[in-house]
């Protein structure tokens, strides 16, 4: 239900949407299982890096594989992400869906290696090809063998998400019930996993 804005909420400078919707109650290891079942929904994201000179830079990107908390990608060792990548490493991947409004944020740092990585092959399927192209010449043919194919993995820093509690129509009631009343709508979780969670997630991936 929509709740009231409080004086104390102004005052003290606090985003009143985030503050109400804040989970930090909900046991970490259900947060854990539940940060996997969002994120697991979501198979497509947005891969952000820094790029010199201009600042962060996103594309979409299929996810490999997610291994606990860090995700890995298949990617054209020939595209510009490398290169921002040499340059920092520092990297952001953001899922969202569409349809219940969950959204998860990974802040991490990237590790890249070429085509000689043994993973690259268990993680390939052949759909990955379309996104190469055939040259013909029995080398870059968009295989796991093809040169160009290389690997990106996310190591996880700190991850946030936002988990709906509402189905789409009372998501819809709730805003506008808020935006009437002059109330503050209140949808869903946000949680946050630090260091010291992603650590232990790492221990017991799932």
């Amino acid at each position: 239900m929509p709740e009231p804005l409080k004086a104390s909420e102004v005052n003290s400078q606090t985003d009143p949407s985030v503050a109400k919707q804040w989970d930090d109650e909900t046991p970490k290891k259900q947060q854990i299982e539940e940060f996997y079942k969002t994120v697991d929904g979501m198979k497509i994201g947005l891969l952000t890096t820094i790029r010199d000179g201009l600042g962060p830079v996103s594309r979409s990107m299929a996810v490999a594989k997610r291994d606990g908390p860090d995700f890995l990608f298949l990617a054209n060792k020939h595209s510009n992400k490398f290169t921002d990548l040499a340059n920092n490493k520092q990297a952001q991947v953001t899922f969202q869906n569409s349809s219940s409004q969950d959204w998860v944020s990974i802040t991490g740092v990237c590790t890249t290696s070429s085509n000689d990585d043994p993973r690259i092959k268990e993680l390939y399927s052949k759909g990955t090809a379309a996104w190469f192209g055939d040259l013909g010449d029995g080398t870059h043919n968009g295989t796991a063998e093809d040169p160009r194919m290389a690997l990106i993995e996310v190591k996880a820093k700190y991850v946030s998400y936002w988990k709906s509690t509402v189905n789409s129509l009372s998501f819809v009631k709730e805003v506008a019930q808020a935006s009437f009343t002059g109330q503050v709508a209140n949808t869903g979780v946000q949680r946050q996993l630090v260091q010291e969670d992603i650590e232990a997630m790492r221990k017991t991936p799932s």
